[in-house]
């Protein structure tokens, strides 16, 4: 499984890296919406995004991702925002920092090819 992960705190996206790697997914790294909209265009079983990066909010990266049905779970302190809501409603929203099996759990129920 290819899980993009756009992450701007470097420890927690290692952290993530790390727990998705250790569940056998293949992970792709990004830290800004500028990285994440280079590398949107490649093809991931599923998206897990920050919603606010250092130059601006994550939104351009989910459009792209939702236009190639990309599964996307935000995970923020943001996550329940009403713009990701309201833009993304197929979307998860877990509020940063979820519980390992919870993201895990959410990657499993919506990625393309099972974790």
């Amino acid at each position: 499984m290819d899980i993009f992960l756009v992450e701007d705190d470097f420890l927690i996206l290692l952290d993530l890296k790390t727990i998705l790697e250790e569940a056998g997914a293949t992970v792709v790294t990004a830290a800004s919406v500028r990285e994440g909209l280079e590398l949107s265009e490649n093809s991931y079983d599923a998206a897990v995004l920050d919603i606010r990066l250092p130059d601006g909010e994550v939104f351009p990266v989910a459009e792209r991702l939702s236009k190639s049905r990309i599964p996307i779970i935000f995970h923020s302190g943001n996550a329940e925002s009403s713009t990701a809501k309201t833009l993304f409603p197929d979307a998860v929203a877990l509020v940063k920092p979820a519980q390992e099996q919870v993201l895990i759990d959410a990657i499993k129920q919506n990625a393309i090819v099972p974790l």
